[in-house]
């Protein structure tokens, strides 16, 4: 196993390996996307045409089998972009991270902690960063499709120093795998302040 950060040229290399990842992983609770890989592709268009967007890659030989992107907010669509302006938060001064998956025999090792922490490494060296999140679907506890055992990762969110805005929601429309159209889903952001390089701990506001 081997982790690469790609930017720029070598992320548009690999937006359909991405594409590709992330219809899989999404099908999976609590997303149940039942997407397609040129959608996928479609919509990662807006990391290629961003100079600072990033991709973090975990490869088994030449196969990708997990992935973690960010993006700065202001390059993101306006339903990630509301819930900040209305609270006055600016969205250049953010960091959105896309999504974090691994197909399901690389879990469990390790790779999960390297994704955020790569991810916090490219926000904090872009100028004007002072807030890393993402967004995380809200499911109710009794929904039909939720598997036997399985628990939310919130307690690991907050392990990495993520936690909820409870100000920063919002919906997001796609098709469930046992639905026959889309619906909106309510979402909720995760987020974490950044120290800038040398702060010594300091928190920014």
């Amino acid at each position: 196993m081997r982790l690469a950060t790609v930017t720029g040229e070598a992320l548009r290399r690999h937006i359909p390996d991405l594409a590709r990842l992330r219809s899989a992983v999404f099908r999976e609770y609590p997303y149940l996307y039942d997407g397609s890989e040129a959608y996928e592709a479609t919509y990662l268009a807006t990391y290629t045409a961003s100079g600072q967007a990033m991709a973090v890659l975990a490869f088994e030989g030449e196969a990708v089998v997990g992935a973690s992107t960010g993006i700065p907010l202001l390059a993101e669509d306006e339903a990630f972009r509301a819930p900040f302006e209305r609270h006055g938060i600016a969205p250049a001064s953010v960091f959105y991270c896309g999504e974090a998956g691994l197909l399901p025999a690389w879990r469990g090792k390790g790779i999960y902690r390297a994704f955020f922490a790569r991810r916090e490494a490219h926000a904090r060296a872009l100028e004007g960063i002072t807030r890393i999140g993402f967004c995380a679907v809200q499911r109710p506890p009794e929904h039909p499709l939720r598997p036997a055992g399985w628990e939310p990762l919130d307690p690991v969110w907050r392990h990495f120093g993520y936690s909820p805005d409870e100000r920063l929601a919002t919906t997001y429309a796609w098709k469930d795998i046992d639905q026959p159209q889309t619906t909106a889903h309510p979402m909720q952001f995760w987020i974490k302040q950044l120290d800038p390089p040398g702060a010594g701990g300091r928190r920014q506001a």
